[in-house]
């Protein structure tokens, strides 16, 4: 019962529900201001534009000469006309409907861009919350190291200790300062960090408990609901629709272009009038250009194969490392909570039960414990933030 109690108190240690309310209130905010993805979103729609371009029929063509008659009996000649060329009917078709399939794909490289603005946010919102965490403990630690440091400074001075014990507290006092002062420049670090993901506004965060999602129970069943979600994928599984339009419009390219328009003449007073058709003949123009439209659609067709490979192998690989991280990270919170002997150690410090040699090396297998006990939970929390970016 109390393995189990323990148990299900480190899931609620590990889940703080007010702290992912923090967390997706700070990612909303990144995303509304991060200058990144506003320059990405107005590169988006100028090169939606850019797709709408040049789809449709070529302006017409008005011509006007005037040729002056040698000798002047001959009179003199005026010839006018206007001309439309345009492609074979089907080719604007396929045009705007590749338009159309271009810039619904467009949207999907956005939507890659922003998930990974917002994991690398959420990464380093999951940084700060252990440094933030480190932080705390050391400030506990050197409130600690500077009460022994004070207590064996008055036993010096009253000969109950030589300098070789007062000088090894101070040294741990010092090694905690600098330790915490270190860990400090890290945490500024990456609010720097954070600001500049927020288009350059100030963020605090101060939260200690590390965001943590939970592990999905059976991974295949989870990547098959996932695999369809990824805009990488989407991406490149509608770069291989796109190829294979571009395959038909290639062919439509490939037919006769026409042209219809007005012409008319006028000498000696007698006009020429009529209608004028042309039509062009395909031999060179377009050589090898279906040719080279299918070669495209088999190497969107590998590059898809060859990315949902190398996702699935990503995924699996950060679910089994998720894994081996929570079983690691639970069983130093519960040798934490069980058999810690840090209270004790003070204690038998100040009894005089043990040597201050003793106490520092005691202390420091429980400082390591606890440093390795947030970092297994910090990594596991990047790599499930990793693994479920897509939900972002």
């Amino acid at each position: 019962m109390r393995k189990i109690l323990f148990t299900l108190l480190f899931l609620c240690i590990l889940i703080p529900v007010n702290a992912q309310n923090g967390i997706e209130k700070i990612l909303q905010e990144v995303e509304a201001n991060n200058t990144t993805l506003q320059a990405l979103q107005k590169q988006v729609e100028a090169q939606k534009l850019g797709n709408k371009t040049g789809i449709w029929l070529p302006n017409p063509e008005i011509t006007f000469g005037r040729l002056w008659g040698t000798p002047p009996e001959i009179g003199n000649q005026n010839d006018f006309g206007i001309t439309q060329s345009f492609d074979f009917p089907t080719v604007y078709a396929h045009r705007n409907k590749l338009a159309g399939m271009e810039n619904q794909n467009i949207d999907r490289l956005y939507q890659s861009e922003r998930i990974n603005t917002l994991l690398r946010a959420k990464q380093v919102i999951i940084e700060l919350a252990y440094n933030n965490a480190l932080s705390e403990d050391y400030t506990r630690r050197m409130e600690i190291a500077q009460t022994i440091t004070d207590s064996y400074q008055k036993k010096f001075d009253l000969g109950e200790v030589n300098a070789i014990e007062r000088n090894k507290v101070y040294m741990n006092l010092i090694s905690c300062i600098s330790k915490k002062e270190k860990i400090d420049i890290a945490r500024q670090a990456l609010l720097n960090e954070l600001k500049s993901l927020n288009g350059g506004k100030e963020i605090q965060f101060n939260e200690t408990d590390i965001p943590i999602t939970p592990l999905p129970s059976d991974f295949n069943e989870w990547y098959a609901a996932t695999e369809s979600k990824s805009p990488a994928l989407q991406y490149l599984s509608k770069q291989v629709d796109i190829s294979k339009q571009q395959v038909k419009l290639r062919r439509a390219e490939g037919l006769p272009k026409l042209s219809a328009g007005y012409a008319s003449e006028r000498i000696l007073g007698e006009k020429l009038q009529g209608v004028v058709i042309g039509i062009s003949i395909p031999l060179w123009e377009n050589k090898n250009s279906v040719k080279q439209a299918k070669a495209e659609v088999l190497s969107s067709e590998s590059a898809l194969e060859d990315n949902r490979i190398q996702f699935y192998n990503r995924l699996q690989s950060l679910f089994n490392q998720s894994a081996g991280l929570r079983e690691t990270a639970q069983k130093y919170r519960d040798a934490l909570s069980s058999y810690s002997n840090e209270p004790l150690l003070r204690k038998a410090l100040d009894a005089g039960e043990i040597s201050l040699l003793d106490y520092l090396l005691e202390a420091a297998f429980y400082y390591d414990a606890f440093n390795n006990m947030l970092e297994a939970e910090r990594d596991y929390a990047l790599a499930m933030a990793e693994l479920t970016a897509i939900e972002l």
